[in-house]
């Protein structure tokens, strides 16, 4: 690891627990994780696969658009790394993708065709209690070496203490509650942002940088934002012309 990289680790992990002790937005905080592991680790890209309490995945953060569908994609035709990574409470890497449609049929083309020719899944977890999955996905073919694996854990592992902070929340049904509450928060974001990508032209990416743009200058928390979206208490109009004033509509 060199200097400089081991200089922006410990800049990602300065940031992240600042996060943490200062109070945070869950999904902002887990849409920046995702974007770390992209800029860390030897990957193009990486997502984060969230199970609600009846076990069912759900895409919860992803570091680009292209990631996002193939992490939807994985959950449609029920089949992929993160999947066996999260059902199996192991890592997964394969290091060739086009040595794995025996195992995923569908999966491995699809992501190929995508760019893709290597992934890798580490399970993020909570003592006994598996939560998810980091998926990473590379546009060359090669495994992650250890260090890589072990920084792609310790993301993980802080995504899920992001999740679950207190450490009473071992309780299941705790753990449960607070899992569904970040996944309705995921939800209204997305719906907030499909609002602002109609009404200013705008692609999905460009519509979450308007919204945490907002967020973030007004001293407000991503979620509480796309709530406000969502209900019209706060105009899309008024975020979009914010992000105009500032020159960021279209970063």
């Amino acid at each position: 690891m060199t200097g400089t990289r081991e200089a922006e680790v410990a800049r990602s992990f300065v940031t992240l627990a600042s996060s943490l002790a200062n109070g945070y937005d869950v999904v902002e905080l887990l849409d920046e994780l995702t974007t770390d592991c992209a800029r860390l680790l030897d990957v193009a890209s990486a997502g984060l696969l969230l199970a609600d309490a009846r076990g069912v995945l759900h895409i919860m953060a992803a570091s680009s658009e292209q990631t996002r569908q193939l992490e939807v994609f994985q959950l449609q035709r029920d089949e992929g790394p993160c999947l066996e990574c999260y059902r199996d409470g192991t890592a997964v890497s394969v290091a060739n993708l086009d040595e794995a449609t025996d195992r995923w049929p569908q999966f491995a083309p699809a992501a190929r065709s995508m760019g893709f020719a290597s992934v890798h899944a580490l399970p993020m977890r909570l003592r006994d209690n598996v939560l998810g999955a980091l998926g990473l996905f590379g546009t060359e073919v090669g495994a992650l070496n250890d260090d890589d694996l072990a920084l792609g854990q310790a993301l993980a592992d802080v995504a899920s203490v992001a999740l679950v902070q207190d450490k009473a929340a071992a309780d299941k049904a705790i753990v449960n509650e607070q899992l569904q509450t970040a996944l309705t928060s995921r939800v209204t974001l997305e719906q907030a942002k499909g609002v602002l990508a109609q009404l200013g032209a705008l692609e999905m990416t460009q519509a979450f940088t308007v919204l945490r743009n907002y967020a973030r200058d007004h001293n407000l928390r991503l979620t509480e934002v796309a709530q406000a979206v969502v209900a019209r208490s706060l105009p899309a109009q008024q975020v979009l012309d914010h992000a105009r004033s500032r020159g960021s509509s279209r970063a």
